[in-house]
C-alpha cells in the first residue's frame, strides 16, 4: 500500500510528476487500481527527462490505459509535503511535484499494462475507498471548474 509519509528526511529525492482527470461523455471520472499498492488513483507518473509535461501526461496515460488523450486544462500545481511525499511497499520515499492536467480522450481502447490492476470510470459522488489521498485533492480541485489553477 502507498501511503503518506510524515518524515520528509526519508525521501529520496523529489520527482516531478503528472496525473490526467479525464471524465467521460457521462460525468464518471476515469480511475486506474494501481498494481503497486492496489489502491485506485488518477492516471499519471514520473516525468522523463528530455519530455514536456503535456508529453509526459499523453505518455503515462497512453501506457497505462491504451487511451489518447489531448490536454484541456491545467487543474493545478502539487508539492505540499504533507500530501506529496509518499512511502512505497518497498520502503522507498520520494517528495512529488505534481501537476495535473483535464484531459480528453481522442482515440484508444481501455487497457491494462503492468502498472494497471483495473481501470473504471466512477461517478464522483462515488469514488472507492481505497483512493488515494493526494488524488483526492485533486479531484476536487477538478470538480471546482475554477478559471485560475491551484497551487497546492
Amino acid at each position: 500500500m502507498i501511503t503518506l509519509e510524515p518524515d520528509v528526511t526519508h525521501a529520496l529525492g523529489v520527482r516531478s510528476s503528472v496525473s490526467a482527470v479525464i471524465v467521460d461523455r457521462r460525468g464518471r471520472l476515469l480511475l486506474q487500481q494501481r498494481s503497486d499498492g492496489g489502491q485506485w488513483g488518477l492516471p499519471g507518473g514520473s516525468v522523463e527527462i528530455g519530455e514536456s509535461l503535456a508529453e509526459a501526461v499523453r505518455r503515462e496515460v497512453h501506457e497505462e490505459t491504451g487511451l489518447v488523450v489531448a490536454v484541456r486544462r491545467l487543474i493545478g500545481v502539487y508539492s505540499d509535503p504533507a500530501l506529496q511525499v509518499v512511502r512505497y511497499p518497498t520502503g522507498h520515499v520520494w517528495h512529488y511535484v505534481n501537476v495535473c492536467f483535464e484531459c480528453q480522450v481522442t482515440s484508444g481502447t481501455l487497457t491494462t499494462c503492468d502498472e494497471t490492476l483495473d481501470l473504471r470510470y466512477f461517478s464522483p459522488r462515488r469514488l472507492p475507498r481505497m483512493l488515494l489521498p493526494n488524488h483526492r485533492v485533486r479531484i476536487a480541485d477538478a470538480r471546482a471548474r475554477r478559471g485560475a489553477a491551484f497551487i497546492r
